[in-house]
């Protein structure tokens, strides 16, 4: 596709996603208004990432490595290098409580569902990541999933390279003995880079649904750190071969 023609496209995406949202917003806000509705307010949310990437003419290849039980609670973990990256989890199956940054909480309309439905966390604050763990500790008893973005944000300058990983998912996992499922985002980075201009590429998009890393095989929440971020990063140099792979040390943060 030519500069032009991805600028249109990027154009196409934009006012699709917007539109989209604005029609089932109304739904969301009976779902956030009814406290017992929640959980439907997030699974509008699922269909509306996966009818959005149709109507943007985007394939999004979903690839489960492993069993997911039904009704089963886990903390799916991925990799953030795209903006791209928070409506392509939408392809996480169950019941799935987002944690977000706390920016997000200021995007209008999106911001005041997200903040209802979801968790926002301000990493500048002890406190918030604390009250973060709790909610989210909470939401696990009530048999929701987590999505968390365990980098803690989009801070690579080399994807497909991963940063290290922070220590509160796994340390949840190992305290709710919840089961961790590694996600690779393959491709969001070439499909929409983290730059000053906004602009998408249609190309092909995968995601990869890892085996589950059970916390009682792992001695330490720093041993299961490791290996989720080694799941991750072998499948992002894996698919993307051409780029040269440094040393894949989860160092602690």
């Amino acid at each position: 596709m030519t500069k032009w023609g991805n600028r249109i496209y990027t154009y196409y995406v934009v006012v699709a996603g917007m539109l989209t949202f604005a029609i089932l917003f109304p739904f969301f806000l009976c779902c956030i208004w009814v406290p017992a509705w929640n959980k439907y307010g997030r699974k509008i949310n699922q269909y509306w990432a996966k009818t959005l990437f149709s109507i943007i003419f985007l394939p999004v290849k979903v690839e489960v490595e492993g069993k997911l039980e039904k009704g089963k609670s886990y903390i799916f973990l991925a990799n953030h290098f795209s903006y791209l990256d928070v409506p392509m989890m939408g392809f996480v199956p169950g019941d799935a409580v987002f944690v977000g940054k706390a920016s997000i909480r200021k995007a209008p309309f999106f911001g005041y569902y997200f903040k209802n439905l979801h968790i926002a966390v301000d990493r500048s604050r002890v406190k918030s990541r604390a009250e973060t763990m709790r909610r989210a500790g909470l939401a696990l008893d009530r048999g929701s999933s987590m999505v968390l973005f365990p980098e803690g944000g989009i801070y690579t300058q080399n994807p497909p390279h991963l940063v290290p990983f922070k220590n509160g998912a796994f340390r949840l996992a190992m305290d709710k003995q919840i089961s961790i499922i590694p996600v690779t985002l393959s491709y969001n980075h070439v499909i929409l880079p983290d730059q000053k201009e906004l602009v998408f590429k249609r190309i092909p998009a995968k995601i990869v649904l890892h085996q589950a890393l059970n916390p009682q095989e792992y001695l330490t929440d720093e041993a299961l750190k490791q290996r989720c971020f080694e799941v991750i990063q072998e499948q992002l140099l894996k698919d993307n071969p051409s780029i040269s792979a440094p040393g894949t040390q989860a160092n602690p943060s």
